[in-house]
């Protein structure tokens, strides 16, 4: 899977666009298809250093597509369920 990543703050010259693993989902977790992100001033902030997070980050926390997987003991979605954050 793809992802953008930021290894040192800065403006949009610091995006990176990384080849990453599909992670497994763990108990209680579930593995979401992106189909639709937002990209809003919270990504802005993480990227130049305002909100600071340690390094190297994942931007993105908003997103919608369907569940692909799902870990043990995950009763609120299953395979093929539509998911988006709130």
């Amino acid at each position: 899977m793809k992802a953008v990543r930021v290894h040192k703050y800065g403006g949009p010259e610091v995006l990176t666009l990384e080849e990453m693993p599909v992670p497994e989902p763990k108990a209680g977790e579930a593995r979401v298809k992106i189909e639709a992100i937002g990209v809003n001033y919270i990504d802005v902030y993480q990227r130049t250093g305002l909100y600071p997070l340690q390094t190297p980050f994942t931007l993105g926390t908003e997103g919608a597509g369907i569940v692909d997987a799902v870990g043990p003991n995950v009763t609120e979605v299953k395979k093929g369920s539509v998911w988006a954050t709130r």
